[in-house]
């Protein structure tokens, strides 16, 4: 008989997520191994193994849930722009915000996201929706999902400004300026997410002028 998950499963999981996600940032994702994962962790492999069967599914874990959380973020901003009765340019403004307030604390998660996808397996898992594939397909697509909304939510704000032939070119501009924040952004620094994120809304608005 299987043994039942303890009440606090899910919560050990996500800090062992946390911790992993500093260990890949730090040290690289083929570098780490899961006896640094489980001394950083402050526990046993054998412990860790009780969670997590191997490297890779912790990084697979990790980035399901990061890519969930940004696809979430993208419904709850739609729902309040209808909610609130924003107009795009507002609800736009929203999801960016949105975005910069995750990854203030989530900045280990995004570059894994960013850098590590690729050490995924593109086996199709047979315990994956048949559309998705493999595990590096699945986050893929999630990753292709995000910046579909993207597009979304600029083309109906600035729908004069953006053609198709360049929607590509300036939704990943503005990608670029906020999913890399993690390399330079920090909490406490000079300048805060929240203010980061009204830079980005003014340029989006002003340009530099």
């Amino acid at each position: 008989m299987a043994r039942p998950k303890s009440a606090t499963h899910d919560i050990k999981r996500d800090a062992i997520l946390d911790i992993a996600a500093q260990c890949f940032a730090q040290s690289s994702y083929p570098a780490t191994s899961m006896n640094e994962i489980a001394a950083a962790c402050g526990t046993s492999k054998a412990r860790l193994y009780h969670y997590y069967e191997s490297k890779e599914a912790i990084l697979f874990d990790l980035l399901d849930r990061h890519t969930q959380r940004l696809l979430a973020l993208i419904a709850q901003t739609e729902a309040t722009a209808q909610r609130k009765n924003l107009d795009d340019r507002a609800a736009l403004h929203e999801l960016v915000r949105a975005f910069l307030q995750e990854y203030e604390t989530s900045a280990t998660r995004h570059a894994a996201l960013l850098n590590d996808t690729q050490f995924l397996s593109d086996v199709p898992d047979p315990a994956l929706p048949a559309s998705n594939g493999s595990p590096r397909d699945l986050i893929l697509n999630r990753q292709r999902d995000i910046v579909a909304a993207m597009t979304r939510f600029l083309k109906r704000a600035y729908p004069e400004r953006l053609t198709p032939t360049n929607q590509t070119a300036l939704t990943m501009m503005l990608l670029g300026m906020i999913n890399w924040t993690f390399t330079w952004l920090r909490p406490g620094g000079p300048i805060s997410y929240a203010d980061f994120a009204d830079e980005v809304i003014s340029m989006l608005e002003k340009g530099l002028g």
